[in-house]
This record gives C-alpha cells, sequence and structure tokens, in this order.
C-alpha cells in the first residue's frame, strides 16, 4: 500500500518543475515573489505531516528556501476573538519578520494563540522561495446564493443520522450559511483565492466519516503528549461545526481540480485519496 512518502516524492517530481518555471520567468527581476504552494485537505488527513515533509525537501534537497503558513496560524487568540490581528508581525526595528502560530492543544484542545516567542522567525530581507500555505478550507470557493439556497433546501429533505453525521445543512439556518459564503468571498478575494496561489495539493478521502475518526485519533495522541486535549464527544460537536462547509464546497473544488483551479489551467493540480489509515488509495495528477 503507497504511504505518505511515495506520494511525496511523487508529488516532488510534479511539482519542482513549476517552481522552476517560476523562477524562470522572474530571472530579469530583482525582486522575486515567492511560489505559493496551496496545500489543503479535510480535517485530520495529516496535511501539517505533508506539509513537514515538502518544507524538508525542497529546502534540503532542492535548495529552495521554502516556509510554511498554516490557516490555523492566522485564528484569533482563545482569548481575544473579538479583535482583529494583522497576521503577520513585524519587530519594532525591523529586523525580522514574526510567523504566528496556533497551538492546536490549548484549552482543551479547543486551540489558542502560541506563545510569541515560539513564532516563526524569518530575518528581514530574507528572500523567501516557496511559502507552503495549509489550511483545511484552501481551494474553497464562494458560490452564488442561488446554489446556497438549492444545497439548503436538498438538505431539508435528507434524514438526520446519527452517529457521524456527513448531512449537516439542515440543522443550519440559510441566513447563517450565507454569511459564511460572504466571509469566504472576502478570503478568496484577499488572500486565498487561484491569483493568489501557483499550485493546489488535495488531501482528500472515499468517506468524510473518516474525518471524525482522524480528528478523534489526533486527540487521544495529543492527550498523551499535552494532557490536554477534546473528548470523543466534544470532536464530534467540533467536526459537526465544519461539516455544511464539506458539504456546500466540497464537490465543486473536485470539479475546478479536474478542470482546472478556478479555471486556471497553468497551475498545477495534485489530489490524493486516503483510507482511514491515512494510506493512499489513488493519487491523480491533472495536466492541462
Amino acid at each position: 500500500m503507497p504511504t505518505s512518502k511515495h506520494g511525496i516524492e511523487a508529488t516532488m517530481d510534479y511539482l519542482v518543475p513549476y517552481i522552476d518555471r517560476h523562477f524562470e520567468a522572474q530571472s530579469s527581476n530583482t525582486t522575486k515573489r515567492p511560489f505559493i504552494f496551496g496545500l489543503t485537505g479535510l480535517q485530520g488527513s495529516g496535511k501539517s505531516t505533508w506539509t513537514d515533509a515538502f518544507v524538508k525537501r525542497l529546502n534540503d534537497k532542492h535548495n529552495y528556501h521554502t516556509i510554511n503558513l498554516s490557516l490555523d496560524d492566522l485564528y484569533l487568540d482563545h482569548d481575544d476573538l473579538v479583535n482583529l490581528r494583522l497576521p503577520i508581525h513585524t519587530t519594532n526595528f525591523g529586523s525580522e519578520v514574526l510567523i504566528p502560530s496556533f497551538d492546536k492543544s490549548k484549552f482543551n484542545g479547543e486551540g489558542g494563540r502560541a506563545p510569541k516567542e515560539t513564532w516563526q522567525r524569518v530575518p528581514a530581507g530574507t528572500q523567501i522561495d516557496v511559502v507552503i500555505f495549509e489550511g483545511w478550507c484552501v481551494g474553497f470557493k464562494p458560490l452564488d446564493e442561488a446554489a446556497i439556497r438549492q444545497k439548503w433546501e436538498e438538505g431539508l429533505r435528507q434524514e438526520a443520522i446519527a452517529g457521524y453525521p456527513t448531512k449537516t445543512l439542515k440543522e443550519h439556518a440559510l441566513q447563517h450559511l450565507l454569511g459564511v459564503n460572504e466571509k469566504l468571498r472576502q478570503y478568496c478575494d484577499q488572500f486565498m483565492g487561484p491569483q493568489h496561489l501557483d499550485f493546489v495539493f488535495h488531501l482528500d478521502t472515499l468517506s468524510l466519516v473518516n474525518v471524525y475518526e482522524w480528528r478523534m485519533q489526533q486527540e487521544h495522541a495529543l492527550l498523551e503528549r499535552t494532557g490536554e486535549s477534546m473528548t470523543d464527544e466534544e470532536v464530534v460537536r467540533f467536526v459537526r461545526g465544519y461539516m455544511p462547509a464539506y458539504e456546500l464546497y466540497l464537490d465543486q473544488m473536485w470539479d475546478q481540480l479536474q478542470q482546472g483551479f478556478f479555471d486556471e489551467k497553468s497551475k498545477g493540480r495534485v489530489r490524493v485519496f486516503l483510507d482511514l489509515d491515512r494510506d493512499i488509495q489513488d493519487f491523480l495528477v491533472y495536466v492541462s
């Protein structure tokens, strides 16, 4: 059974030529724009593990100065949710850039901003070649209001499933779903849309129920490591809060990966299917 190691090497064979061409096109530029690698995947699928492996290989084997930024790292602090904060902070003397970090283990698994002294530090003026931007909803695209309404109305006719539900739209008011959709539109415009990404890598699974199992596995490991985590019941409630986004946006993203990421076919696209044990079931490379 192929493992993440095989998938990482296969992705590198496809990814590196894209990075090479990116910098060849900027050979005459004094300041070069980093290559933005969007890594998206279901919760618990192992995004951080894959990201760390890509960072190491790009730095050590290919000599591309690579850093990673997780969408989690941009979350507001647990005790300061009402205040907006800039995602990247500079010191008073401009000697370095601090990239914030979010600690999922804090507050019994609810998470909170990690201490500032643990943030990643990048000296001012450092050339960053590749930024791996990782997040559970990176690649999601907002829908128009009619599409949201249609999906919601279809959800009203679906029977509720006990246990680990993957059909949850009927549990939410239409206006709440439209509000989330508008926020997603803003995020895409500002930093998550296709115009900001050069390559898209997606960790997928054949059953969304696996998301519950994966997250529970992570919380159990977190409890052993830190003494803090969510209970299984809290994990179910937590994942259910994210499930509507999967129901609304995943099928569209799957189509876009195959057809061309948000109709931009020049961008590299890889989709990896994982089973419950996170072994690779299928590995798809989309070539336009």
